[in-house]
């Protein structure tokens, strides 16, 4: 089952009828760099706003899409055994520190008669991914959107990631790697197809 508060959060900001307001970010970074005693009118600074707004538009597309169009096209297709995409580049902006994190995605499902096209769902892992984020919630959101889309008999989803707010700050462990899980259907319910998924992605035997 999925947890409730979480279908509400990503049902709420799945999509947003405005633009993004990039004069507004501009003037958000001239204040910035005001506050930490940088000169915003400098040569070197003069258009730094306007670039920052329009990486931010990039970087939080995410927030004006929906993910689960991309599931809506499915084929009927009789088949049973695991389907897996792995080593799924994406990047993303920690919502607590606005820095990058940047990883790997290996989605997994067993289909019960619908199956999607494979770059589908790399496209939802883009569209998840880009607007401020936490690496659990990422990997739960997609886990439960191809299952509400598909329903298929199980969705597995492991993200690898790591975390400039590690990194390049705080702690600064440049070499940590976090790795979250979500696990749906006979992916939670059965240790031998859960084995086998891992030993998809990683190459060696959990049994």
């Amino acid at each position: 089952m999925s947890d409730p508060s979480l279908n509400r959060h990503r049902k709420a900001s799945r999509v947003k009828n405005h633009a993004v307001d990039l004069k507004k970010i501009e003037a958000a970074v001239r204040e910035i760099l005001t506050a930490v005693g940088e000169n915003p009118d400098r040569e070197g600074l003069l258009e730094t706003p306007a670039r920052v707004a329009r990486m931010y538009a990039e970087l939080f597309s995410g927030l004006h899409q929906d993910p689960a169009n991309h599931l809506r096209k499915c084929f009927t297709q009789k088949y049973d055994e695991m389907v897996l995409v792995k080593d799924i580049d994406f990047e993303s902006m920690c919502e607590h520190h606005l820095l990058p994190f940047q990883g790997k995605a290996h989605i997994a499902y067993l289909p019960s008669g619908k199956i999607v096209g494979l770059s589908k769902l790399a496209r939802v892992v883009e569209v998840v991914a880009h607007r401020p984020q936490v690496q659990e919630r990422m990997t739960e959101e997609i886990a439960d959107l191809i299952m509400e889309q598909l329903e298929p008999k199980g969705v597995a989803v492991v993200l690898e990631a790591s975390h400039s707010c590690m990194t390049i700050r705080g702690i600064h462990k440049p070499n940590s790697l976090c790795t979250t899980s979500a696990m749906r259907g006979v992916f939670k319910e059965k240790l031998s197809t859960r084995a086998e998924l891992m030993a998809l992605i990683y190459g060696r035997s959990f049994s």
